[in-house]
């Protein structure tokens, strides 16, 4: 039985009980108040942007474009990490160097970057912007948190540099805070239980992953979190253009073995070479 439209109490409840938290579920209420406003059509589940105030593109300000399929994305801990992945032919590979130290991270996303060179593997740098400017790389990506602590010129000294942006999101609201600084790409996530961080989120699930790939369509998409062989045919049914691995590479007896057959998968269900 479809929900009255106007009933945006009714509606929050709803997605409470869905057991989206607090903040997702009045962002989907709302989105179904704009949605009745504009179609009169109260009972679908929204996902046209124009209703989440999406604005439409092309945008003055967005980032530069990255492919709209990624393909599979390996998540690394260090240069090594990168190189090694890059030469088994990983067409994106991303350093997630965790350390206190500036000089070290310095010198691990310089090395990182020397790592891809003479491969067709684009390099993403988590967190270290401005060592990834400095370094040359491809692009950076961030999580909510490191995005918040930006400032208007941090991000458009990204920009300006020709960097490729990618925003980690876990739900409609998150969505909607990356949207607005309109990044290269969007990462969705934790789709499956993930032991690598903790989320304020529970696992998102594959459904849920394809009604944020109906809402994003306009960006390049990389769903994360506990993705494995297994799982991969439901991830890519959702409409992802891309699949996020960490353990899957790094914890495998065989990394290069590993990285072929994700890579198959993947690359054969988008038609990429």
């Amino acid at each position: 039985m479809a929900l009255p439209p106007t009933d945006y109490a009714l509606h929050f409840s709803a997605c409470l009980q869905l057991g989206f938290i607090a903040t997702d579920a009045a962002t989907i209420a709302q989105a179904w108040q704009a949605q009745a406003a504009r179609s009169g059509n109260g009972s679908d589940w929204p996902d046209a942007p124009e209703d989440f105030g999406l604005a439409p593109w092309p945008r003055a300000k967005a980032f530069p474009a990255c492919p709209r399929q990624l393909g599979l994305y390996a998540v690394l801990p260090d240069a090594a990490w990168v190189g090694r992945m890059a030469r088994a032919g990983v067409p994106t590979v991303q350093l997630r160097f965790k350390s206190a130290d500036a000089a070290a991270v310095e010198r691990e996303v310089r090395a990182a970057v020397a790592a891809v060179q003479g491969t067709p593997a684009l390099l993403f740098i988590n967190d270290h912007w401005q060592a990834a400017i400095d370094a040359g790389a491809y692009g950076v990506h961030l999580g909510q948190e490191d995005l918040d602590l930006l400032s208007a010129n941090d991000l458009d000294a990204i920009r300006t540099a020709g960097l490729r942006l990618g925003v980690s999101t876990h739900g409609y609201a998150e969505m909607l805070r990356a949207d607005k600084v309109s990044p290269s790409y969007i990462a969705l996530g934790a789709v499956f239980p993930t032991t690598l961080k903790k989320m304020a989120t529970a696992p998102q699930g594959t459904a849920r992953l394809a009604a944020y790939a109906r809402l994003l369509r306009d960006y390049p998409l990389v769903a994360i979190g506990g993705i494995d062989t297994e799982r991969l045919p439901a991830v890519l049914a959702s409409g992802v253009g891309s699949v996020a691995v960490v353990r899957a590479l790094t914890a495998a007896h065989d990394p290069e073995h590993a990285a072929a057959e994700l890579r198959g998968i993947i690359h054969g269900h988008l038609g990429l070479e």
